[in-house]
C-alpha cells in the first residue's frame, strides 16, 4: 500500500492552511506579548510566569516531534521497546524534580553558565559552558528540522528533495522570527499554546481510536498484533534492542543517555529561572511531568492503534517511515480534518521546541561569551541582546542546513543522542557544583570537554554516520565503535574527568568564599535575582 492510497492529494490543501492558520495566530500573539526592555526580559520574560504556566511550557518545551511522531511510530512497529523512550523521557524528570530544578532557580539568572561559574574561574568555564550549550541545541535542533522533511512529504504531498528542503527553510525562518519578536515570554506563550493542542490532539485521537474498538483495549492489542510481523513479541522486550548481545547493550546505553541526559539539557535549564522563585521552579516541573505523563499514556494507546488500524508495513512503507504512524492513523479514524489537526500540531511542535532551542543557544553566546568572556562583564543589556539576535539567525541557519543533511533519519533516535550528549558534557559538572564543594576550575574544564569530545568522536566512529545502510554516510565505512547510542561509555567518561581534574587542580583553585554563598544561596534562595 502506498502513501496515495493511505492520504489523498487534496488534503494536502487543508493541512497547509490549518498550519498557515496557526503560524499567524501565534506571530500575532508573539507581537503582543514580546516586550522591549531589558536583556532579563529577552532572555527570562523577567521572571514573570508562574509555576503552572511554566510547567506547561516546559512540557511544550520538551514534548518534541520525536515525542509526538518518533516515539508512536516507534511503538507501532516495535511494541514496547518502541515505549521505551517514553519511559525514558519521562523517569528523567525525576532528576530535575528532587536535584536540579530549586538550586538552578536560586544560583543563576540566564544561563547555565551562571550556576557552572559561580564559584569558578569565570572566563575559561563560561567558554566551556557556552561550547557544551551550543553543540547540545544544534544537534537537537538538527533532529527537530529532520522530522519536518518527513512530514512534509506525508502531509503536503511534497517528495522532491529540494521542497522538503525548502519547507525545512521555511520551519526554521518562522522559527527565527518568533525568537527576534517575542524573545522568552513570546516563545513561552507559543510553547503554551502548543502543549495545549498537543494534549487536546492526543486525547482526540486516542477517544475516537478506542471508539473504533467499543472502548476495548484488548482488542485494540490483539490487532495490533494481528497487523505486526513481530505478533504478540511486541507485547514484551526484545524486538528492537533483543536480537544480540550488542543490541541490549544499545538498549542499555540509549536509557542511561534518556533518563540522564534531561537534567543537563540547557533549554529546559534555561526555563527555571522564568519563575520568580525556586517554589515555582519546582512546581514548574510537577507540573511539567503530570502533563507530560498523560501525552506519553497516551503515545502508547496511539502506537499500538496505528499498528492496529494501517499496519506496520504501510507505515514502514509511507514517506517518513515511522514518523509518519501518527498522522496516518489520524486520517484512518479522523478523515482530512483530523489530519488537518495532527498537522498542525506536528509543525507547531517542531516550531515551539526549535524556537525554545535556538532562544537558549543565542542567550549563552550572548551572555557568557560576548557579556563576560570577550567583554569581561562591562557590556551595555541592549548590546547583549543584540548579539543574541544575530545568534539566533546564525544558529537558525545552522539548524536548516543540518535537518536537510539528515532528512530521513528517525528523530527520536536523533533525539536520544543529543539526550546522551547533555548527560554526557552537563549533567556531572551540574550535579559536582551544586553538591561537591570541593570541585574546581579545572575540574569543571575536564568534566564539560572531556564528556563532550568523548560523545563526539565515539558518534562520528559509530555505525550513526557510517558502515550500516541506514547510517547518514552509508557508503563509506570507518566505524569501530558498535553502539549506535555512546551514553554508556561517554557519561562515565565526564564524570571520571571531573574527579581527576578536581583532584589534579587543587584545594588551591577552590574560592571558599564563593562556595560558601553558593551553598547558602542554593539551598535558600538568599541572594538570588528575579529578572
Amino acid at each position: 500500500m502506498n502513501d496515495q492510497q493511505l492520504i489523498p492529494a487534496d488534503s494536502a490543501i487543508i493541512n497547509t492552511s490549518v498550519f498557515a492558520a496557526f503560524v499567524l495566530i501565534t506571530l500575532f500573539i508573539v507581537y503582543r506579548v514580546s516586550s522591549r526592555g531589558s536583556s532579563s526580559d529577552y532572555f527570562v520574560a523577567g521572571s514573570s510566569f508562574s509555576g503552572a504556566q511554566n510547567g506547561i511550557a516546559l512540557s511544550g518545551d520538551y514534548l518534541s516531534a520525536a515525542s509526538f511522531l518518533g516515539i508512536a511510530g516507534a511503538i507501532a512497529v516495535y511494541g514496547y521497546d518502541g515505549f521505551l523512550y517514553s519511559i525514558g523521557f519521562l523517569v528523567a524528570w525525576l532528576i530535575n524534580l528532587l536535584l536540579v530544578a530549586e538550586r538552578m532557580r536560586n544560583t543563576g539568572r540566564f544561563t547555565m553558565g551562571d550556576v557552572l561559574s559561580f564559584r569558578m574561574r569565570q572566563r575559561p568555564v563560561r567558554a566551556a559552558a557556552a561550547a557544551s550549550t551550543l553543540a547540545i541545541t544544534i544537534i537537537y535542533m538538527i533532529a527537530q528540522m529532520a522530522g519536518a522533511g518527513g512530514l512534509v512529504a506525508l502531509l503536503l504531498d511534497v517528495h522532491s528533495a529540494f521542497g522538503q528542503a525548502l519547507v525545512i527553510a521555511v520551519v526554521g525562518l518562522v522559527m527565527m522570527v518568533y525568537v527576534l519578536v517575542g524573545g522568552m515570554k513570546g516563545t513561552t506563550w507559543v510553547q503554551i499554546i502548543k502543549a495545549a493542542m498537543l494534549l487536546l490532539c492526543v486525547a482526540l485521537i486516542t477517544i475516537f481510536l478506542l471508539g473504533k474498538f467499543g472502548y476495548s483495549m484488548t482488542d485494540l492489542l490483539l490487532r495490533a498484533a494481528e497487523n505486526n510481523p513481530n505478533g504478540r513479541e511486541i507485547f514484551a522486550p526484545g524486538v528492537q534492542y533483543g536480537k544480540s548481545e550488542l543490541t541490549q547493550l544499545d538498549f542499555v546505553s540509549l536509557s542511561l543517555a534518556l533518563v540522564l541526559g534531561v537534567g543537563g539539557l540547557p533549554h529546559v535549564l534555561m526555563r527555571f529561572y522564568t519563575v520568580p522563585d525556586a517554589r515555582e521552579a519546582r512546581r514548574s516541573v510537577a507540573w511539567a511531568i503530570w502533563v507530560v505523563a498523560a501525552f506519553y499514556i497516551c503515545t502508547l494507546i496511539i502506537g499500538y492503534g496505528a499498528a492496529a488500524l494501517v499496519g506496520t508495513e504501510a507505515i514502514q512503507s509511507a514517506p517518513g517511515a515511522e514518523n509518519s504512524a501518527a498522522p496516518l492513523l489520524a486520517y484512518r479514524i479522523g478523515g482530512t480534518v483530523l489530519l488537518g489537526i495532527v498537522a498542525a500540531v506536528a509543525f507547531a511542535t517542531i516550531l515551539a521546541v526549535v524556537a525554545g532551542l535556538t532562544l537558549t543557544a543565542s542567550a549563552s553566546f550572548a551572555h557568557d561569551i560576548y557579556a563576560n568572556v570577550i567583554r569581561r562583564g562591562d557590556v551595555d543589556s541592549d548590546d547583549v541582546v543584540k548579539v543574541a539576535r544575530m545568534t539566533a539567525l546564525v544558529i537558525g541557519g545552522a539548524s536548516i542546513l543540518g535537518g536537510i543533511v539528515v532528512n530521513g533519519q528517525n528523530i527520536a533516535f536523533l533525539v536520544g543522542l543529543a539526550f546522551a550528549f547533555a548527560a554526557s558534557a552537563n549533567l556531572s559538572t551540574l550535579l559536582y557544583s551544586l553538591f561537591w564543594r570541593r570541585f574546581n576550575t579545572r575540574g569543571t574544564l575536564w568534566g564539560i570537554y572531556g564528556g563532550l569530545s568523548s560523545c563526539l568522536l565515539l558518534v562520528i566512529f559509530s555505525p550513526v554516520v557510517s558502515g550500516a545502510p541506514d547510517s547518514i554516510l552509508p557508503g563509506v565505512d570507518f566505524a569501530f565503535f558498535p553502539l549506535k547510542n555512546p551514553g554508556i561509555v561517554s557519561i562515565p567518561i565526564s564524570f571520571i574527568c571531573g574527579i581527576i581534574g578536581t583532584f589534579l587542580g587543587g584545594r588551591d583553585e577552590v574560592d571558599e568564599e564563593r562556595r560558601a554563598e553558593m551553598e547558602v544561596r542554593s539551598l535558600t534562595g538568599i541572594g538570588s535575582r528575579v529578572g
